[in-house]
Parts: C-alpha cells; structure tokens; sequence
C-alpha cells in the first residue's frame, strides 16, 4: 500500500519539474527580442540621421548653385576665374564663408572680409555639399576651441610658425604683390582651427602630422591670451615692434625737440 501511494507522488514530482533546456531556451528568446528590438531602433535612427544629411547636402548644392556656380563651376570642378572645391572640405567652406570672405565682394589679390552673407544653418547646409563632394578636412571638434591650453606651448609653437606673416602679437603683416597677413585678433577659435587645416590664400597648410590637434588648441589659446591681456605699455602702436616706436620717437619727440628749440632761438633777447 505504502509503495503504491508513493508511486503517484513520484510521478507528480517528475511531471512539474522544469526541463533543463527550458532556461537555454528563455535565455535565447530574450537575446533574440532584444537584438531584434535594438536593431530596429538603430536602423530607424540611422535612416532619419541619413535622411537628415540628405536634406542638409540638397539645400547647400541650391545655395551653391544659386551662389558659387557662376565662378565655381555647377559641380564645383573650377574654373579660369576660381579653383575647385573638389576636396576642400567642410571647414574650408566653413572657414570662408563664415567670416564673410565668400562670395568675394571684387576680384583682387585675396579675398577681402567683409560681413557674413548667409545664416549659419545655410552655411553648414554648404560645408556639408562640400563634403558630400570628396574626402577633405571637417569642421574641428569643440574639445580643440575652448582656449584653456597650454598657453606658453602655443606661444612658442605661434613664434616658430605663425610669427613671421602675422606677427608675434598677432597683429597681421603685408606680404608681396599686395597680399597680406591679417590681424588674428578677437577671431573665432573655429575659424583659427580651420584657417590652420585649410591653408587659406598664402597661408600654408598644418596637418595634424604638422602640428597635432592638441598644439593647435594650444595656439588657439595662446591667442585667446593676447585677446584677454592687452598690451601693458599702454599704446601699442599696431604692435609693430621697434620699427613704428622708432618711427613715432623720430617723428614726434625729436620733432618736438626741433620745434621747441626754434622757437627758443627765435624770441627776440
């Protein structure tokens, strides 16, 4: 009796016990819903990320067109009167239309600044035709701008590369055939970045093989230094250095020494 009461009650235990695969098999449902789930999210970002550059690139070639393509050529390939933007990239767009030098106000030496014509959405809706165009340098990452550097790193970085055409207080300089170096004075960080990558008019290119991002950023601060520590003495003269002081002590202290002592020798004893 007692053995055929404990039958049933052995066969009840084995009937609910959980089968081994049955956990292999949850684990695996769960994996495959939530792969599945995460590839749908990802691939319904990426399309409206995609779709979005689409939008972005459309509007900027009928800003091109609109604007550039009569000196640029329709597909950007050049022309006698201007070269092609085939490669450049989005940050020399950036950099040249973002601080007003294109479209050149008349042709001459160098592209004159003047004030910005587009708004910044369309000038990156440009910058990002431009980079559908070919591979080129892009427009630099805010980590690189914030001018908290190493300020005596990119002073001395800004002597040995910068100093000879910009002057080291970055006050500009003329160069040949009517050309010159600009002020770099209360500029963009942005636009210094790109400048640097880009190598706009006579300016050479810096690569990063050149100067790394890291040293570029220094530069940058070292400039935001010279924007926030104007010159002790006082009167800075265009920060010309010896030439302009010795200029201004010739003409104005020797010529006030010269006045004063005609007119002693001229009043009557």
């Amino acid at each position: 009796m007692a053995n055929s009461a404990s039958a049933p009650l052995r066969r009840t235990r084995a009937t609910g016990r959980r089968s081994p695969l049955a956990s292999v098999a949850l684990l695996v449902i769960g994996l495959v819903a939530t792969g599945g789930a995460y590839a749908a999210f990802t691939s319904s970002a990426t399309a409206q990320s995609t779709a979005s550059v689409e939008a972005l690139v459309n509007e900027g070639e009928k800003l091109f067109i609109a604007n550039c393509a009569s000196c640029h050529g329709l597909s950007a390939e050049g022309t006698d009167n201007a070269p092609t933007l085939i490669g450049v990239g989005a940050a020399s767009v950036d950099f040249q239309v973002g601080t007003g030098r294109m479209p050149m106000a008349a042709s001459g030496p160098q592209a004159e600044v003047k004030p910005v014509q587009f708004t910044d959405e369309q000038i990156a809706a440009l910058a990002a035709y431009a980079a559908s165009l070919a591979p080129g340098p892009s427009i630099p990452s805010a980590e690189y701008l914030t001018g908290e550097g190493d300020v005596a790193n990119g002073a001395e970085l800004f002597r040995i590369n910068c100093a000879m055409c910009h002057n080291v207080a970055g006050a500009g300089g003329a160069l040949t055939e009517g050309k010159y170096a600009p002020s770099l004075q209360d500029i963009d960080p942005v636009h210094v970045y790109e400048a640097m990558v880009t190598g706009p008019q006579n300016m050479p290119v810096f690569s990063d093989l050149n100067i790394p991002p890291e040293d570029k950023a220094d530069i940058i601060s070292y400039l935001a230094y010279l924007d926030d520590n104007p010159s002790a003495g006082g009167l800075n003269l265009g920060s010309l250095g010896p030439v302009s002081e010795g200029l201004f002590v010739w003409i104005f202290v020797l010529g006030s020494i010269v006045a004063i002592t005609v007119w002693l020798t001229a009043r009557s004893n």
